[in-house]
């Protein structure tokens, strides 16, 4: 049965945003072929009339061209960022009411959990925070409230939250249930007019999701991103999507890589005291003994006069060269800021004056995805796998790709050699 004419990718741009060619055409129907089969349809017809009349059907269909690609703290120095500012944040509410945090799509659960645990590390009581977590997917839904996780939710060399959040049993490990009564589940979508209406929230999270958009529903999805983000704010994006925010005006808060935005501040005709964060420096990932204690005290806040997330600081130095080291910062801090022709730029002078390395053609792969290039962005992941085949980086983008593009069997391996890489570092 041939399913490939253009009412099922415009039933799915209108239903999800999904833009057919990020993902490939084939993926798509190879799903329908999946659904009408399940579903006794003879012809491409019949399963419109169904796809059309039936609810359930609409979000199986949805079910199947999903692919959930997720892991616990997923870009770790935006989690490092989230705890050093929400202490700000919650000192600056004085208890009047929690810090409220927002994840979609939450997908299987991996990211708001992770949430959860970078404010319990950052010394945060839980008292203090709610998190909010929508996802279009019942299914995705089911599987973040159970809580159980296989290995491939761990990934990176430092796993020692684990032990921390996590008891092992049969199945792989279970969430501890100080950080599930932490988060709240429930099934929307982004798309939804009402979800636009929500009163804002202090943080958002939305990674890596409109890339999967054309761009007049980027546009949209990131105006509603901007209502859902208090003036005040944070939204938390993926490393591809920072281009599309300076137009409606958001700004980056300068912590390199932690893809983290605020609204960009508006010139007040009498200025009124308010907070903004204490200057710190570029985070870094936490590397914990296993040892570690569970949390560090947190400490004592500081009040400040602006009205925002507002810290602009300068990126950690590569250390090296301090040319290149100069030149790598430049480039990170370009993409960080969404400036994506000027970072392409900064990438071509790097590989013209200097020897090539495995981070420069990675940034070059997140450009490339941002613009809508998917086989050359695999492309640069490969170049950079080929100078350092266990950048971690590199392997988790080009397996995200691969497994969009529904090959699951090529995603698997960069997975199982990541988690070799890892085990391979822990052990030294």
């Amino acid at each position: 049965m041939k399913v490939d004419d253009s009412r099922f990718f415009s039933f799915l741009k209108e239903r999800i945003g999904l833009d057919v060619t990020s993902v490939g055409e084939a993926i798509i129907e190879r799903a329908l072929r999946q659904r009408a089969t399940a579903a006794h349809c003879p012809d491409s017809d019949a399963y419109w009339h169904l796809l059309v009349s039936s609810p359930q059907e609409q979000q199986a269909l949805i079910e199947a061209v999903i692919v959930p690609e997720t892991w616990f703290f997923r870009y770790p120095e935006s989690f490092v960022t989230l705890g050093m500012l929400a202490r700000e944040r919650i000192a600056s509410l004085a208890g009047v009411r929690p810090l409220r945090i927002l994840s979609l799509p939450c997908s299987t659960g991996e990211e708001p959990y992770s949430i959860a645990m970078a404010l319990f590390d950052a010394g945060v009581d839980a008292r203090q925070f709610k998190v909010d977590a929508i996802d279009i997917s019942p299914v995705s839904i089911a599987k973040a409230e159970h809580g159980i996780y296989g290995k491939n939710s761990f990934r990176g060399s430092d796993t020692g939250f684990r032990e921390r959040y996590f008891n092992p049993v049969a199945d792989g490990f279970e969430i501890a249930d100080s950080v599930r009564a932490c988060v709240s589940f429930q099934a929307g979508n982004l798309l939804d007019p009402k979800l636009a209406s929500q009163v804002a929230y202090d943080i958002v999270f939305c990674r890596n999701l409109v890339i999967y958009f054309d761009r007049q529903t980027q546009q949209h999805v990131f105006k509603v991103l901007k209502q859902l983000t208090r003036e005040d704010g944070l939204l938390f994006i993926g490393p591809a999507e920072g281009n599309l925010l300076a137009g409606i005006g958001m700004r980056s808060i300068g912590i390199a890589q932690s893809f983290a935005f605020r609204h960009a501040p508006i010139e007040p005709t009498a200025p009124a005291p308010a907070w903004t964060p204490a200057p710190v420096a570029a985070p870094v990932a936490p590397r914990p003994a296993p040892d570690a204690p569970a949390r560090a005290p947190a400490p004592r806040p500081v009040a400040r006069t602006s009205a925002a997330f507002a810290p602009i600081v300068k990126p950690v130095a590569v250390t090296g060269n301090s040319e290149v080291s100069a030149l790598l910062d430049r480039i990170a801090g370009l993409a960080n800021e969404g400036k994506s022709a000027e970072a392409r730029a900064a990438c071509e002078r790097y590989l013209q004056q200097h020897e090539p390395v495995a981070q420069v053609f990675y940034w070059l792969g997140l450009l490339s995805e941002v613009e809508g290039s998917v086989a050359q962005a695999q492309g640069f992941y490969r170049k950079a796998l080929y100078l350092q085949p266990q950048h971690s980086e590199s392997l988790a983008q080009l397996a995200a790709l691969l497994a969009a593009q529904g090959d699951s069997a090529g995603a698997r391996r960069l997975q199982d050699r990541a988690a070799r890489g890892a085990n391979k570092q822990g052990n030294h």
